[in-house]
């Protein structure tokens, strides 16, 4: 992958009528990048994608793919293939006439459209299934003719629209393995439209976090995940521990907070008397005792007041601080002796925390 943006979006957005639905985006995207586009529903985000694929223009702002500007450009004209949710194949075709159409409406010629046809499908891991008739297919098997049909035109950029939503949780993850070999065998742009946060994780390069219409928070799912920007983040992105900080002072590079769990050093700066939040994830929670230390958060005891068994771990959901009237949750290994009711004394790696100013 090269750092040069194959499609760029500057200052982009899309109003309907007082209705916001995309909010000065910018981004760069590099050639080879797979890039999900994440969020809530009504966030921005398929209205972002549906920009890159000429589907809807923008009212302000410019959209540049390889180079040319393509904003006010027709699909058919963009080096672009959208694939919808709900794969939009012909029933009447047979599954290499599916596949071929793309290349049948760019006037290829008969015997080129159903090598490169044939070819889409052996990609995709659909050999022989060209005769087929779509009714014939299951639904991961529909997913990937629609897949076969977008990559058989050679798109500069594959945008992909929530194109596992309608498939059963075993054949969606497999389909996400497949989606990543499958550009990184192409050495192909996607974009990725979801708002499953494990599949976004699972399958990007990047992640952009939609919000309300415009850009939350972008970077690698390491990053979005054990480090996020901004307390929308940290809520969306699995689950985390919000807790609520004061500050209290400033000792070099090391703010000092007030919480109810006990006064935490961590680096930052601010204003005395200043909210902040910190963030700890379920599984950055340690049980057991342990040495003081400037590398530990010593977070007290809790009690538990719920346990669910989820086959590789343990969620515990227990109160802590002080008043004991803090909600927590905090992960154990599948075979933790621990029952509702018992105290737990709970720690955390100081480098764990994130501090956020918002």
């Amino acid at each position: 992958m090269n750092n040069e943006p194959l499609v760029v979006l500057d200052s982009v957005s899309k109003f309907y009528g007082d209705v916001i639905a995309a909010n000065d985006v910018s981004m760069n995207i590099a050639q080879g990048e797979f890039l999900v586009l994440l969020g809530p529903s009504g966030s921005g985000k398929t209205t972002i994608l549906s920009m890159m694929g000429g589907f809807t223009i923008p009212s302000k702002g410019k959209i540049s793919i390889a180079g040319e500007d393509v904003t006010d450009m027709s699909p058919a004209f963009r080096p672009t293939v959208t694939v919808f949710q709900d794969y939009a194949l012909f029933p009447h075709m047979s599954v290499l006439d599916n596949v071929a159409f793309g290349l049948l409406m760019r006037k290829v010629s008969k015997q080129d459209r159903i090598k490169r046809a044939e070819e889409s499908l052996d990609k995709v891991g659909l050999t022989g299934f060209g005769k087929r008739g779509i009714h014939q297919l299951s639904g991961g098997q529909r997913q990937r003719v629609a897949l076969a049909r977008a990559i058989a035109v050679e798109p500069a950029v594959l945008l992909l629209d929530e194109p596992l939503g309608a498939l059963d949780l075993k054949i969606r993850h497999q389909m996400q393995e497949e989606l990543v070999h499958l550009q990184q065998n192409l050495n192909a742009t996607f974009v990725h439209v979801t708002h499953d946060q494990e599949e976004a994780m699972s399958i990007a390069d990047n992640i952009a976090l939609i919000n309300h219409g415009g850009i939350e928070d972008y970077g690698p799912p390491e990053r979005i995940y054990l480090r996020p920007a901004t307390l929308f983040t940290a809520k969306f992105m699995g689950e985390s521990n919000i807790i609520s900080a004061e500050i209290s002072g400033q000792d070099d590079d090391l703010v000092k907070l007030s919480t109810k769990f006990g006064e935490i050093a961590l680096p930052g700066a601010g204003e005395s008397g200043a909210e902040r939040s910190v963030v700890l994830r379920p599984e950055q929670i340690k049980i057991g005792t342990h040495d003081a230390s400037e590398r530990l958060i010593a977070l007290g005891e809790c009690k538990v007041s719920e346990i669910i068994f989820q086959g590789t771990h343990k969620v515990l959901y227990a109160q802590g601080g002080q008043g004991m009237d803090t909600h927590i949750q905090l992960r154990a290994a599948p075979d933790f002796a621990v029952v509702v009711g018992d105290m737990l004394e709970i720690y955390a790696e100081a480098s764990d925390a994130v501090l956020l100013t918002h």
